[in-house]
């Protein structure tokens, strides 16, 4: 059985992407890894040729800023590090550039990885996710935050990224038939600086939406203001993975959460109650067949 990952990265330097950590959390169950490194303002290029030239393999890119509509350039990045894994591997592992792998699932997700490599049916595999706002202390506790995605699929031809690269679709626009893993995707995508993590939110909304739209709803502001945005986490009580320590402890910001504002909407509630009668509302891109 042979593994390929892949992943994108642009600017991880500026905005504090733990990239070289989602790299690095792959790599003992992969034999290679694709980096599609973009055009970038800081030296990311030198950051990813750090890492590890026996494994790593860069393909230089040039993001299409064209693509301004609901983050279709991420899905654009992500299908041409897809592209460039070697033809003979057999399942190919996606990580974000704020995604992390914890060394304890790395046994299970070998073992679900040989079980289905012959499995036809299955094309890809479904893992849970731990979201992480404010610190490395809170998690989202809320339907707002998705709690499933694919992050390995097989290497297919007729498969792509779907949209702004969270998820995969294949053929003609179909969802892929998936089975689920007893492993987590750790996302750090909400855990930076408040100064990295304003940059980030004028730099991601410029995927989405034009200069009209950011100047209406973007504050200019210095730091990110984390406390306006609650809204239902749970303090996290397990273990992050150890390639994340030294980052955790470079932690130099206070974070701080109000238990009064830290409560679930109505929406969520009710979405809450349907879940506990049966009803899963919670949009679902992928079929779980296994």
């Amino acid at each position: 059985m042979k593994v390929s990952g892949f992943t994108f990265i642009r600017n991880a330097i500026k905005l504090d992407y733990p990239i070289v950590e989602a790299i690095q959390s792959i790599l003992p169950l992969c034999d290679e890894v694709i980096v599609a490194v973009g055009n970038s303002e800081d030296d990311t290029l030198g950051l990813i040729q750090s890492i590890d030239p026996t494994k790593i393999k860069i393909i230089e890119t040039i993001w299409d800023d064209t693509l301004r509509e609901n983050g279709a350039v991420l899905a654009d990045e992500t299908n041409k590090a897809f592209q460039a894994i070697s033809k003979d591997s057999d399942w190919a592992f996606y990580i974000q550039g704020d995604e992390v792998i914890h060394e304890k699932d790395h046994a299970e997700i070998r073992s679900k990885m040989e079980m289905y490599v012959g499995d036809s049916e299955v094309d890809g595999l479904l893992f849970s996710y731990q979201h992480f706002y404010g610190s490395y202390d809170f998690i989202g506790a809320s339907n707002n935050w998705y709690k499933n995605e694919i992050r390995i699929i097989r290497n297919s031809s007729n498969i792509y990224s779907y949209r702004d690269a969270q998820g995969f679709r294949k053929d003609d626009n179909q969802k892929l038939k998936v089975a689920k893993i007893n492993a987590d995707v750790y996302h750090y995508g909400w855990v930076k600086d408040p100064r990295a993590m304003q940059a980030k939110q004028t730099s991601f909304h410029k995927l989405w939406h034009d200069d009209e739209w950011l100047e209406k709803n973007i504050e200019d502001v210095e730091f990110f203001p984390y406390e306006e945005h609650i809204n239902g986490l749970a303090r996290f009580k397990g273990t992050h993975p150890q390639i994340m320590q030294a980052r955790i402890n470079r932690l130099n910001w206070t974070f701080k959460v109000d238990p009064s504002r830290n409560k679930k909407s109505l929406k969520n509630k009710i979405k809450d109650l349907l879940k506990w009668m049966g009803i899963d509302t919670n949009y679902r891109n992928y079929i779980q067949i296994r």
